[in-house]
């Protein structure tokens, strides 16, 4: 009789097993699924964040080299005045004629015209 028991306690262990192992595959699947779809959501993200971070430095140098235009007209301009304040105060250092000066012409000379830049020089 012995034999009897042991059979079908070894038939309803490996049955117990096997229903244990698929329900550990169904598991499995599931937890690898979830990563799956949370690593696709996360390089979603860092290539969104890369883009913008992209756009955002191409925004920065158009912007800055705007600036660096805008400061070379005004160092120009700066000069301008500064010489225009010593020809009107008298100063022999200088020897600048107010109406031998064209300031348009002074104004535009190594310079590209500058967008988004307004023009100080226009009343």
């Amino acid at each position: 009789m012995a034999p009897k028991n042991k059979e079908n306690y070894t038939s309803a262990s490996k049955k117990k097993r096997q229903i244990s192992e698929e329900e550990d595959d169904e598991d499995y699947r599931r937890r690898r699924d979830r990563n799956n779809q949370a690593v696709k959501r996360s390089r979603v993200k860092s290539k969104l964040r890369n883009q913008q971070t992209f756009e955002r430095v191409n925004q920065l140098k158009t912007e800055n080299e705007l600036l660096e235009e805008k400061v070379k007209m005004l160092t120009k301009e700066l000069g301008f005045l500064k010489d225009l304040f010593l020809a009107h105060a008298g100063s022999s250092q200088h020897s600048v004629n107010i109406q031998d000066i064209d300031l348009n012409a002074l104004l535009a000379e190594d310079t590209k015209p500058v967008e988004h830049v307004k023009d100080i020089t226009k009343p």
